[in-house]
This record gives C-alpha cells, structure tokens and sequence, in this order.
C-alpha cells in the first residue's frame, strides 16, 4: 500500500467530517442570522483569535495539524459565562463564529500554498458544537457567577465537563479515521487518540477555561493577559516538531549510506519500513513503539557496513546467520551511540535472532525485532532483488513460522497482504 492509497482511504471518512462540518456551520449561521448575533465584541475578539490560530497551525507528526490557540480560543467562546458578557452566545452562535473564522483563517494558508488540513479544521467544528452542546445542558441560560464558590464549582465542573466532550468526540472520530486509513484496530487506535488528548489537548482545554473565566470575569481584557500562556504552548509544540523531524532526517540518512555502499538495492529500507509500519498498526502498537519500529526498519542494514562485501543485491538472507547477527549486533552499537535511539538499538539488536531461539524463550526481546525480521524476508522475497509474487513469498516465509520468524508476525503479515498491500 502506497502513501497515496493511504491518503485515498483518508479522504473517504475526511469528506463525511467535511460535511458534516460545513452542514454544521451553515445550519448554524441560519440560526443565528435568524435569531440575530448577541455581544457582537466578544464574537469578533475571538473570531479573530480562532482564525489567527488557525493561519499559524502547523503540523507536530505525520498525521495531523495541530492549532492550539485556535482551539482554546474556541473552546472559551463556547464556555462564556458571567457578568461582563452579558447575555452569553448560544450554541448555534458558537458554533458559525468557529466555523466562519475557521475559513478565515485557512484561507490566507490556502493562498499563500502553505499546508493546511480542512479534515481537522472540521473536526475541530465539530467537536467545539458537541463541546458547547453539554456546556448549556448542564448550565442554565441565565446562570452567571456572583464571585461565590457555592456557584463557581458548577460552573467549573461544567467547563471541565464540556471540554471534555470535546476531547473524546476528537478521539472517537480520529480514531476512526485511523482505522479507515490504516488498517489499525480501533480499540488501539482510540487508546491512542485518548492518550493524546490526555497529553496535548487537555492543554489546549484548560487554556480554553483559563480564558473563558478570564473574559467572563473582566471582559476583553481578559485576552491579552491570557493569550501569553497558549504562545508558550504554540512554542512548546513547535520546539516538539522540528526535534522530530530532525530525528526523522537523521535516520534517514543513515538509513541511505547502505544503499550508496551497495549493501541494499535502492528503496530496500525505505520498503522494509513501510511494511513493517503496516504490521505495526495491524497490531495496534503504542506510537512511540510505532516511531522505533520505522527507525528501526530503515536502519536495520547499517551493520553490514562493517562486512567485507556487500551482497548481491542487498540480499541479506544470503549471508550466513553468524554473519547477519554480526552485523545486527554492530548496527545495534552504531546506533546506541546516538544516545537517544536505544530502544531503536535494541530492535535491532535482535532483528536476526530465529524466533525459537529468542523472542519464543525470551519475552524481553521485543516484538518490534520480529516485524523488521519478516518485514526485510518479505522485501528481499518481492522486491527488486527477488521478484517472486506475494503469494511464493508467503509460502517461503510460511515453512519458517515458529522456528525462523514469530507466529503472530507471520499472522499479521498474513491479513496485511491480504488486504492488498503493494510495494
């Protein structure tokens, strides 16, 4: 399966979340105009703000945008309550001032060729109206804080509620998306997006009440005084992505030397990792054990570096087994040197150990060195080098199970070839 056949998978979940987020907003902004816009100063400030964060989102991994002002921005507009507002937004009219300065904001992105993610933007409507939704179920209309505790639990506990409403709609709906786009079991994929939630956007949900209370309390303001903190977040997160793609160049460029010495066809680790991310997912594993498994995969030839001659074409399987656990123990201690890829270290460390002599007795080794084992089997089997159909390969990988390669890897390479899974 090719990037643009996961991209294709994506798009089909991405134009219902699409729609259902413009049917979202123009319905809303029907209502609105019919029941007409309440505290037109306090919609524009954060309708400003919404489409600010939106122009400045950028992305943290592969796999979405990330717009942390934007989303505590919205999420405050929804949670308005007190004196200085006045009559507070209704949920219709929070919902069209987010979808509205949504627009706004990725339209100059939109213009100017910069990447921007509409998937997510929607996401974003969607889950603010669910978020605005509870927050006037479990808050009367006319409730506003009178500076007593007695009133401020409540209110308190009905932000923290309605944000997070928000987080597990986002993560139910990610999670299927995930699921659509690559295979992944939904249970894992959910774990995962809770996870994030948990880390990155409860942040963003408690910017949200910081700068709802702040403008409920003192009004506009409020604003300024409380938009330093989600700066700090946007840097935070910014420091976050370009750390990660360094990583991600660092690798890749160790993965390229073995190519450039002839100790792997071209494409042979780019290949491997793909594969090995394939079964990955079908697994469920955790993210981080997700990233180490991709690095790992591309990096599993570096050893042969250190062997006297390349083999021919970067078939590996060729050389005898002294000789490719050499080169993964040498691999291993290249990459340890890094000093931040030990994990990576140890995968590969053990990427040539046979199933009935390490993982089958030692539960220690991870599962990771068994994927990248028949992942590159795979690769050599079908890719340039080998040429055989999947079907021959699957045959040939088959006589190992138990002995050579890891049962429950066999399986899963199994269902992602089934799923037609190409190079």
């Amino acid at each position: 399966m090719t990037d643009r056949d996961s991209q294709d998978k994506r798009l089909g979940s991405g134009a219902v979340i699409v729609i259902a987020g413009c049917v979202l907003g123009v319905a809303a902004l029907f209502i609105t105009g019919q029941h007409g816009l309440t505290e037109w100063p306090f919609a524009l400030t954060f309708g400003l703000l919404i489409a600010a964060g939106e122009m400045v989102q950028f992305k943290v991994d592969r796999s979405r945008n990330r717009a942390p002002i934007a989303t505590s921005a919205s999420l405050a507009y929804a949670l308005l309550r007190g004196t200085d507002v006045g009559l507070p937004p209704d949920v219709a009219q929070v919902v069209a001032v987010t979808w509205i300065a949504t627009l706004a904001g990725i339209a100059p992105r939109a213009i100017a060729g910069l990447s921007w993610d509409l998937v997510v933007s929607s996401r974003r409507v969607i889950s603010v109206a669910c978020a605005a939704t509870a927050f006037w179920a479990v808050i009367p209309d006319g409730f506003v804080w009178n500076g007593r505790w007695t009133q401020a639990v409540p209110l308190v506990a009905g932000m923290f509620l309605a944000v997070l409403t928000a987080g597990v709609v986002d993560a139910l709906v990610g999670a299927g998306q995930i699921t659509e786009a690559y295979n992944r079991p939904f249970p894992a994929a959910l774990r995962d997006e809770l996870v994030v939630m948990g880390q990155i956007g409860m942040a963003m949900g408690l910017g949200g009440i910081l700068l709802a209370a702040g403008a409920s309390l003192i009004g506009l303001w409020a604003v300024p005084l409380v938009i330093v903190p989600l700066l700090l977040t946007q840097f935070a997160f910014r420091r976050f992505a370009s750390a990660q793609r360094t990583y991600r160049t660092t690798v890749r460029s160790m993965a390229r030397s073995t190519e450039i010495a002839g100790f792997s066809s071209p494409g042979q680790n780019a290949r491997t990792a793909q594969l090995a991310v394939a079964m990955g997912n079908d697994l469920g594993l955790i993210p981080a054990r997700m990233e180490a498994l991709e690095y790992a995969a591309l990096l599993s030839g570096v050893g042969q570096l250190a062997l006297a001659d390349p083999s021919p074409g970067g078939a590996s399987l060729l050389r005898t087994r002294e000789e490719r656990q050499r080169a993964a123990e040498i691999g291993a201690s290249v990459i340890e040197r890094s000093g931040v890829l030990d994990h990576v270290a140890e995968i590969v460390r053990h990427s040539n150990d046979p199933y009935r002599h390490g993982r089958a007795n030692n539960a220690e080794i991870p599962v990771e060195s068994g994927i990248v084992n028949v992942a590159l089997a795979y690769e050599q089997l079908v890719g340039e080098g080998g040429g055989q159909s999947p079907d021959k390969a699957m045959e040939s990988i088959g006589l190992g199970i138990g002995a050579e390669y890891d049962p429950v890897v066999v399986d899963s390479l199994r269902r992602v070839i089934g799923r037609g899974f190409r190079f």
